[in-house]
């Protein structure tokens, strides 16, 4: 299980399953779905397969669940609507109004500070590293060093990351580029603030104190040994690829710059030299040789032989 299983009484859910949810500890990730989208089976279209008891769980998250339900069964049930509401998350967050609200958290830093120096206390965002349930944990996504990380809580850490897609941060910062934030140098204060944390704007002395002591401790770590170089480890280590709906994302940008270089190849050969398939001007001779033909003595055969035996009678012909 990626998340404990803690099940509530009548009394929590006095107010509504999805507040009490929310209410929760270690839910802090999560965002309200509004009820107008949970309602719609359009948006929720293949999730009755992956979820057991999926009407059940449909009416306990919208709070229509009978009365009569069996007690001894609502901690069952109580699971299966955790997993309906982080895949019916996974969907709502990539909406206009999901990312509206999840915008707001990530101005408030409510998934944390990107724990490298160099990043100046990013705003860091969930993602997930597939979109399978109960497979992997949900990480912590960078947009200024674009890697991954772990949630410091062990309750965030047990989040399924199934609840938050591989697409979300990326297309977030698709839909508000204004946000993507600088790969180096200070950031921006035009940014409402994001991004900047007490002591960023280091005076001259502390970043080269800084530089300095960051080349102690790597001279330290060479001195180790491999062992415990995370250099070495961190090279064989896969790097992330960030995805919106498993394209890679700049793959369309690396698509195009073949294609512009492709097509630039072929338009200086083709102006260096002229080439053009001789068959298509195999219809062109032949129409000639029965002109001729009609207007002339000449036969056709002899017209034909002429010119088909020389490419460049052909091309000659043909210009």
């Amino acid at each position: 299980m990626m998340e404990d299983a803690s099940t509530g009484s009548d009394s929590d859910y006095s107010n509504s399953w999805i507040s009490w949810f929310l209410s929760s500890k270690g839910n802090e990730y999560f965002c309200e779905v509004e009820e107008d989208y949970i309602l719609d089976r359009f948006n929720l279209t293949g999730l009755n397969t992956e979820v057991q008891n999926y009407a059940q769980a449909l009416d306990l998250i919208t709070d229509n669940l009978d009365d009569d339900f069996q007690e001894e069964l609502r901690g069952t049930l109580d699971i299966q609507a955790r997993l309906l509401y982080g895949l019916i998350h996974a969907r709502w967050i990539v909406t206009a109004r999901g990312l509206a609200k999840m915008l707001d958290k990530y101005k408030k830093a409510d998934f944390g500070r990107c724990p490298r120096v160099l990043c100046q206390g990013q705003p860091l965002l969930p993602v997930g590293l597939t979109d399978v349930p109960y497979e992997k944990s949900v990480k912590l996504y960078c947009g200024r060093c674009e890697d991954i990380y772990s949630p410091k809580s062990s309750r965030h850490g047990s989040i399924d990351g199934a609840y938050f897609g591989t697409s979300f941060p990326h297309l977030l910062f698709l839909v508000y580029p204004a946000l993507l934030p600088p790969k180096s140098g200070p950031t921006e204060p035009t940014r409402g603030g994001i991004g900047i944390v007490p002591g960023a704007g280091a005076t001259v002395d502390d970043q080269r104190r800084r530089a300095r002591a960051r080349d102690e401790l790597v001279e330290g770590a060479e001195g180790l040994g491999e062992a415990i170089n995370t250099a070495a480890v961190a090279l064989r280590a896969e790097r992330y690829r960030p995805r919106i709906f498993g394209f890679q994302v700049n793959e369309v940008a690396k698509l195009q710059r073949w294609q512009e270089a492709v097509r630039d190849s072929r338009h200086s050969s083709s102006c260096s030299v002229r080439h053009t398939p001789p068959v298509l001007y195999i219809p062109l001779i032949f129409l000639s040789s029965l002109f001729l033909s009609e207007t002339s003595n000449t036969n056709p055969k002899d017209f034909l032989s002429y010119h088909l035996t020389d490419p460049v009678k052909i091309r000659a012909f043909a210009e």
